[in-house]
């Protein structure tokens, strides 16, 4: 076993595609309030802030409140009809389960959107702690985020390990001094995700299981 005690881990884009859930309900949500639908890639570029700053720039301050409720409304079933695994997740986390870390989720997510998908993919239970931007004052790329969950778990920086796929994710580990795996998995590219130097990069989760 590696140095590190906790992996903490970022759901969409990093564990989870659900980038089909996501672009199926802003889509939705785009139709019912008249407005034109949006690119795939578009939509996907927008993700990892939370959802309401995910229809921000599609429907206007506005119409952010109606958006959302529409959005969300969808998104309860859309999550579960379209969401999968990202390559690698399931069997890397079954085995740092096995293996006796500890596992978190930090995301921007609503608590909500995100338990009704661990629970759908069945690995809720994994996780020793999930919290959510929702729940506390700042969400990424603030840092407070981590920190609550390592003091929650009683882990200090050097034994914490955060894993995601935005450039995002790598300054909230780098403001959190958390060591960062950087996976080129989601919004950001591996080049944008280089320029922000974490601790280690690759294309997927596949080298996690090495590392540690």
């Amino acid at each position: 076993m590696s140095d590190f005690k906790l992996i903490i881990f970022d759901i969409d884009g990093t564990l989870v595609n659900s980038y089909p859930a996501i672009i199926s309900s802003v889509n939705y949500t785009l139709r019912k309030m008249r407005l034109g639908k949006r690119a795939d890639i578009e939509i996907k570029r927008a993700v990892g802030w939370g959802d309401k700053a995910l229809l921000l720039p599609f429907v206007g301050e506005k119409y952010a409140a109606r958006a959302l409720k529409i959005y969300r409304s969808h998104h309860k079933k859309s999550l579960i009809e379209k969401s999968r695994f990202m390559p690698y997740a399931k069997r890397l986390l079954h085995y740092l389960d096995k293996k006796g870390y500890k596992l978190a989720i930090a995301s921007n997510r609503p608590n909500k959107f995100s338990r009704i998908l661990l629970r759908h993919l069945k690995i809720e239970k994994l996780f020793s702690y999930i919290l959510c931007k929702d729940e506390i004052r700042f969400g990424k790329p603030h840092p407070s985020i981590l920190k609550k969950i390592m003091r929650k778990l009683g882990v200090c920086g050097s034994r914490a390990l955060y894993v995601g796929d935005m450039a995002i994710d790598v300054r909230t580990a780098k403001r959190a001094k958390v060591k960062m795996f950087a996976a080129a998995t989601g919004s950001s590219s591996f080049a944008e995700l280089k320029k922000e130097n974490p601790d280690f990069l690759e294309r997927n989760l596949s080298r996690l299981l090495k590392i540690l």
